[in-house]
């Protein structure tokens, strides 16, 4: 119990974390909208979505899955006030993955080192931040709207082809929790295995263990 209690908080703080890293990408391009929602904050309580950061993160973690995502409160941006109109968007939709995929890495180091050490609580500790920002970034990088994998795909693109994936994203959002369903369920019969085998691989591969 105390193992899933501490793998879901650490889950809701990476995922908040990961929300205020696309909004300090937005306000340092120029983009003011997230600080002036006092969206910039790490008080998980501006951020909080109970179904994506409680609700499937709990389910994932008691169903003991070899992978976990969530997700919170998308942090609102006005791409138009983006100082960097080629690149902008694209910059700040890898800001989030940036940082958990960054966070992985420097807590693998902390892991083997704990395992090296003898300290294997403090390890097992320091992995499972691995294993959820390790997901956390992976699971973002998928070029799926409305991760930021899609929005960093149609940040690069050319201009035609990024307003066709734009109208593409806008369709999907349109439906609402239905489309949220829909995708969680394309995830889950298409994508779940090779994801999950992924992230044991890269895993192994930082811990190693």
């Amino acid at each position: 119990m105390e193992t899933i209690i501490f793998t879901v908080i650490v889950l809701v703080i990476s995922v908040v974390i990961h929300e205020v890293a696309h909004g300090w990408a937005a306000n340092a391009l120029g983009d003011p909208t997230a600080k002036l929602q006092g969206r910039l904050s790490l008080n998980p309580l501006r951020h909080i979505d109970p179904f994506g950061s409680v609700l499937v993160p709990a389910i994932l973690v008691l169903t003991n899955s070899s992978f976990l995502f969530g997700w919170a409160k998308p942090v609102p941006y006005n791409p138009y006030n983006l100082k960097n109109q080629r690149w902008g968007e694209a910059i700040v939709g890898v800001a989030g993955v940036a940082v958990n995929l960054f966070i992985a890495v420097l807590f693998a180091l902390i892991a083997r080192f704990a395992f090296g050490a003898g300290m294997v609580e403090f390890g097992t500790l320091a992995s499972l931040v691995t294993l959820v920002n390790l997901s956390l970034g992976i699971f973002n990088l998928l070029p799926i709207p409305p991760l930021d994998g899609f929005t960093v795909l149609r940040g690069i693109l050319p201009f035609r082809a990024s307003m066709k994936m734009r109208e593409i994203e806008d369709r999907i959002q349109s439906g609402g929790f239905l489309s949220l369903v829909l995708f969680l369920l394309f995830f889950a019969y298409f994508l779940a295995a090779p994801f999950g085998m992924l992230i044991r691989s890269v895993f192994r591969f930082l811990v190693g263990i």
